[in-house]
Formats: structure tokens, sequence, C-alpha cells
């Protein structure tokens, strides 16, 4: 069981890490700090492949020590452990109620945001109001424009 038990606390850590990183996640999009996205999005990528990896050598210890896979052989095998297995699996558990938690709660603020950014862009557009293209030219409806850097 003592595999178990450390094969735990480094899910617990992995889990710790990605909390960690949904607040940096949450603290950008309070701050507007968008251009830190695209890095959070990949670290948190590759934090969720190595939490679910860790997830399915656990099941498979499970599995090897009698126990069934997913969460209910995990409550059955910390039950028949350990006091600090149990408080470890619970731990997790905890962490990974709260990881969903916050990783909902930043996807609500994203689409929020794109829900704002597109409402102002069809506002704009549907009052005539100037836009400039992806070519830095200020466009009014479909004329030509001009460059912003042009005096």
């Amino acid at each position: 069981m003592s595999h178990i038990l450390g094969h735990l606390q480094q899910e617990r850590a992995v889990m710790d890490a990605f909390l960690e990183l949904l607040d940096r996640e949450a603290e950008a999009l309070v701050q507007s700090r968008f251009d830190e996205l695209p890095i959070i999005t990949e670290q948190k990528a590759q934090l969720a492949d190595r939490i679910n990896a860790l997830e399915r050598e656990r099941e498979q210890s499970q599995q090897a020590a009698g126990f069934p896979t997913a969460r209910e052989g995990g409550d059955a095998l910390a039950a028949a452990g350990s006091s600090e297995l149990q408080q470890v699996w619970q731990d997790l558990l905890t962490r990974a109620a709260q990881a969903r938690e916050n990783n909902h709660r930043n996807g609500i603020m994203i689409h929020t945001h794109l829900d704002f950014v597109r409402q102002s862009i069809n506002f704009l557009r549907a009052h005539g109001q100037s836009l400039y293209g992806p070519d830095g030219k200020h466009k009014v409806g479909l004329g030509n424009g001009h460059s912003l850097a042009s005096g």
C-alpha cells in the first residue's frame, strides 16, 4: 500500500500545480492580461495530460490490488488502507472537485469576455461605426479606408 500512497501523493501534488495554474488563469482574465493565456492554456493541457496518466496508473494499481477502477475502487482502497492513505485520497478528491469548479469558473469568464467582444463588434458594425481591418486600415462600411500609420 505504500506504493499507492506515494502515487496518491504524486497525484495530489500535480493537482495542486493545476489549481495554482487555474488561479493564474483567473487572475490573468480579471486583470485583462490576455497575452498570458496561450502559455497558460498550453501548461493546463500538459498538466491535464499528466493528471490523466497518473489516474490511469492508479486505476491499474487499484485493479492489481483487487479493487475496481474509478472512484468506487479508490474509495474502497482508501477504506482498506491507513489513515494517511485515507487522508491523501480525500485531499485528492477535494482538490479534483475544486479544479473542476475553478476550470468552470474560468470558462465562464472567457465566454463572457468573448460574448462582450462579439456584441461590441456587432454594435459598431450595425451603427456604421468605423473599424480597423487586419491590415491596420481604417474601415467604414465597405470603403477603402486609410492606414493608421498614415498622417
